[in-house]
């Protein structure tokens, strides 16, 4: 009742601005994945509590668009909201533009805060309805005035990330992205995402929940840098630093201003994908834009010899704390009282064991039985199961540490479980197999190999609605790219030095949910005169439960794999383990 009343009182405000379609993001000013307190607006206005979709409300309808992840999600969060579910991607759907083309009428209007959709999103639906002379308002945040107790914008002290883990200093960054500039005659860089900021001035934060970000925007010429952010957050050794470094700092959002005093005879490179309208609208008309990704987000994606050492430590660290999880979640689960809840507290106590631990990179996902079918769950005081000796648990987490990001899955079996749902384990395993072990020609992409980890589910007519696997940050997003592995098309090729998580699943629904997910990173392999081969070192680091394994669904090659894969994490995580956990985990990690 409380969502169908917001969605009332929103019609009357666009009824007072004489708007007829009020569109709602889930990002913020910057196109973030996830995003601060303040930008949940889509969340406030709907209940819905996933990370992605956009809400559209008229002024007798209301509907939500969001992909396969959430499809189980949605619907029970929708249910009485009188908001309809649009599953993106599905037979049938339409998408929100061809929803709106089709409904909206000559001379109509469309609202919307031009902070928080991203210019092409407008630019394209503009060029789908430009034979209707339809207006697009920008200028409203309806939310904000009828959201009276709205968090304040975060405002978190920024930090700075040192060279020994980064690997790379400010100037040479500045270099390489000026060459850029240069080589496509281009002034000047304007910068909106979160990540590719933190990345090129090396400084981290807290303003989104487990993302180490700062809210800032950047302009970067040939011989200037400007960071435009709350110097509040500034304390006297950052600035100090940004100060050495020949960077100027003015507040956030005097970016906006700064649009309009932009020469028409600048050439602008920016990502419209990222940049929000409202910036786009404040430059002048004649200015030319050269519309493409970032620089620093493809420098940025492919790690240097620092962060990569940086990483497989990391991952040794975080996979002590994984493999003791499930040493205590194994022998405890007939001994003790546990939910999804406190076993989620408890890995994370593993993880503020290990040296330069400073949070989680994504809240977790601990999913036990028929839970584990949504992809992203979590686990609230209504939902949180207890769990018991039989089937399994998905627990899907990973550390923000100084020296990297980690993303982990794995899938316990906990007791007794049908033989359906080993065999869905065991293809699982196949497919994250056969995806770790390939040797590919350079020039690859992650489309190119997605169908390695689908092929054995796909044999039994099984499918997960949502990539096998993304790039990773450093002590940035858990979701990086532009690298990818899904199987929507991805141009962009498999680079040395690229991480990229390798995670199939089977979810069904009522029943199970498994994940298994590892991190690879490309490196060379050999050189022919055919070209250069690449291949994945595999840098996570902790059992796969060898419980859910059924031994003959596996070739021998994959066989050999597995145990190879064993025999380094033992040797990697053993030294770090009581007595007791180091038997243990000769056993979960033993030949098959």
């Amino acid at each position: 009742m409380e969502i169908a009343k917001r969605i009332e009182n929103l019609r009357e405000l666009m009824k007072k601005n004489s708007i007829d379609y009020y569109i709602i993001p889930s990002s913020d000013y910057h196109q973030s994945e996830y995003v601060g307190s303040y930008f949940k607006s889509r969340e406030w206005i709907s209940g819905f509590t996933g990370s992605a979709g956009t809400i559209l409300i008229t002024l007798e309808e209301a509907g939500l668009w969001t992909d396969g992840r959430y499809f189980i999600q949605a619907e029970k969060q929708l249910l009485g909201s009188g908001i309809t579910l649009f599953k993106m991607g599905e037979e049938g759907v339409p998408t929100l533009n061809q929803y709106i083309k089709s409904k909206i009428k000559n001379k109509e209007t469309i609202g919307f805060d031009g902070k928080v959709l991203a210019t092409n999103f407008i630019l394209s639906l503009q060029d789908e309805l430009e034979d209707r002379a339809i207006n697009f308002n920008y200028r409203f945040d309806l939310i904000n005035e009828l959201w009276n107790d709205r968090p304040s914008l975060p405002s978190s002290e920024v930090f700075i990330l040192e060279e020994k883990y980064c690997g790379e200093g400010i100037e040479s960054k500045l270099s390489r992205i000026r060459a850029t500039l240069e080589a496509e005659n281009c002034d000047m860089n304007i910068i909106t995402s979160l990540d590719d900021i933190a990345w090129i001035f090396n400084l981290r934060g807290n303003d989104v929940v487990n993302n180490p970000v700062n809210l800032a925007y950047a302009i970067i010429t040939t011989d200037r840098a400007i960071l435009y952010i709350d110097e509040k957050k500034l304390n006297e050794k950052v600035e100090k630093y940004l100060y050495e470094n020949k960077v100027e700092v003015r507040d956030y959002f005097e970016i906006y201003e700064d649009m309009e005093r932009i020469s028409n005879s600048n050439i602008i490179m920016m990502d419209l994908n990222k940049v929000n309208y409202a910036i786009f609208k404040n430059l002048n008309s004649e200015i030319k834009v050269v519309n493409r990704a970032n620089p620093s987000t493809i420098l940025k994606a492919c790690k240097n010899k620092i962060e990569l050492d940086n990483l497989r430590s990391c991952h040794i660290r975080d996979g002590v704390a994984v493999t003791k999880f499930m040493f205590w979640l194994k022998n405890s689960i007939s001994k003790e009282n546990i939910t999804e809840i406190s076993a989620t507290e408890k890995l994370e106590d593993f993880r503020k064991e290990q040296a330069l631990y400073i949070e989680p990179s994504f809240d977790t996902i601990t999913a036990y039985e028929a839970n584990a079918a949504m992809m992203h769950y979590k686990a609230t005081e209504e939902s949180n199961a207890k769990l018991a000796p039989r089937n399994m648990l998905l627990v899907d987490s990973g550390g923000q540490y100084f020296d990297g990001t980690t993303d982990i899955t794995r899938t316990f079996i906990l007791g007794d479980c049908s033989l359906e749902m080993k065999k869905h384990f065991t293809l699982v395993l196949k497919g994250m197999i056969n995806l770790s072990k390939v040797k590919f020609l350079y020039g690859v992409t992650g489309t190119n190999l997605d169908i390695l980890a689908r092929q054995a589910l796909w044999n039994i007519g099984i499918d997960y609605k949502c990539g096998t696997g993304h790039g990773v940050g450093f002590l940035l997003n858990v979701h990086e790219g532009p690298q990818g592995i899904r199987v929507q098309y991805n141009p962009q090729r498999l680079e040395e030095g690229m991480n990229v998580t390798n995670e199939p699943g089977v979810y069904i629904e009522g029943s199970h949910g498994i994940r298994l997910e590892n991190e690879l990173v490309v490196t060379k392999d050999e050189k022919t005169d055919f070209g250069q081969f690449m291949k994945f070192e595999t840098i996570t680091y902790a059992p796969l439960d060898l419980d859910g394994v059924v031994n003959e669904l596996l070739s021998s090659e994959e066989i050999e794999f597995l145990n190879n894969y064993h025999k380094i994490v033992y040797d990697k995580i053993s030294p770090f383990l009581t007595p007791e956990e180091k038997e243990w985990l000769k056993e979960y990690t033993r030949e098959i």
